[in-house]
């Protein structure tokens, strides 16, 4: 899947202004990888997964699903290669029709794309339930007699039944209890490597997507401030809004232990009707000078595979005026707490 300088805005009420909420997007998603896209709420993250499966038109620049732009297709041909770019929401019950048994919801999609017959669309459902680790009694019941977990379960069996390549999880366990958290994200590691499947991974948590990525994107009020590999984004950030968020992640260790402190970023996310000029994150950036403002930063390659949009970032994570992100002694975890 390619995304190019992907732009998509929305109207407000009076429809006087428009709302930036994807503003000049590019990367790639490689077959087999998982990629995940963290940022704040308000981000834009959810935005471009509904787009990346065509539920939201751009404004401008493209999608190409192994090369083919969605925005030019119709009808018949559109839903036959949309069934490869599938989407497992964020609230398991609000994906489920109350009034239907957990079977007919699992086989509806490929009721609808004229997938088999009534019994090979029944044999198929049922297997599903099965390689997502449900009982095959739960495909009478109906979705109030499950559990959370249970239901996100369900919703990950109905999109395997049209055999996706790429399937987007937009916070897919955010709802869900901790305790249950762990053994939904292995199971989307078995089902990888059983189905060949393709992720995009949309989530706000660090140690979610760390866990369970490949490579890692991170987004700012509808940009992406850094694409790379996972390890490298987690252990070696190139830009500061990325040290930020990292240096946020809870640790279960003593103040005194932790290997960095706290960097308290100042302010609120700016409007997306009236992004700031330059970089996006210069109002709330320990190191931003003039230039941010004035200068809109190259998207490029630091390291190998490593990219960032950042006019200080440098190969060894460091600003060129010296100053590392992770030293700011913007306030300490305890501070926070």
């Amino acid at each position: 899947m390619s995304v190019q300088d992907l732009r998509i805005e929305f109207p407000t009420r009076d429809r006087s202004q428009t709302v930036k909420a994807v503003d000049g997007v590019d990367f790639e998603v490689l077959r087999g990888e998982t990629l995940g896209i963290i940022g704040e709420s308000g981000s834009g993250k959810t935005t471009l997964g509904r787009a990346l499966v065509s539920l939201v038109k751009p404004v401008s620049g493209r999608v190409l699903h192994g090369g083919t732009d969605l925005a030019i297709l119709r009808g018949r041909e559109l839903r036959r290669v949309r069934a490869d770019y599938q989407i497992v929401f964020q609230d398991p019950n609000a994906a489920l029709n109350p009034r239907m048994t957990i079977l007919d919801s699992i086989i509806e999609p490929a009721e609808i794309l004229g997938h088999g017959n009534d019994a090979s669309r029944r044999r198929d459902g049922l297997d599903m339930l099965a390689q997502v680790g449900l009982a095959l009694e739960v495909a009478g019941r109906y979705p109030h007699e499950l559990s959370g977990g249970q239901k996100q379960r369900v919703n990950i069996a109905r999109v395997l039944t049209v055999r996706p390549k790429v399937i987007v999880c937009d916070e897919v366990v955010a709802a869900l209890d901790v305790s249950i958290r762990g053994s939904i994200l292995n199971l989307f590691a078995d089902l990888q490597r059983s189905f060949d499947l393709t992720y995009v991974f949309i989530t706000h948590d660090i140690s979610v997507v760390s866990h369970i990525s490949d490579r890692i994107g991170v987004t700012y009020l509808g940009k992406l401030m850094e694409l790379g590999p996972a390890e490298d984004v987690i252990d070696r950030p190139l830009h500061p809004y990325s040290q930020a968020l990292l240096s946020a992640e809870p640790l279960p260790l003593p103040s005194n232990l932790r290997p960095t402190r706290r960097i308290i970023l100042q302010g609120e996310i700016p409007s997306p009707l009236a992004p700031p000029s330059g970089c996006r994150f210069r109002t709330r950036c320990p190191i931003a000078e003039a230039k941010c403002a004035e200068e809109v930063p190259q998207w490029r390659q630091v390291r190998n595979g490593h990219w960032a949009a950042c006019h200080f970032a440098r190969e060894d994570g460091h600003s060129a005026t010296g100053a590392n992100c992770n030293d700011q002694k913007g306030g300490s975890n305890e501070d926070a707490e």
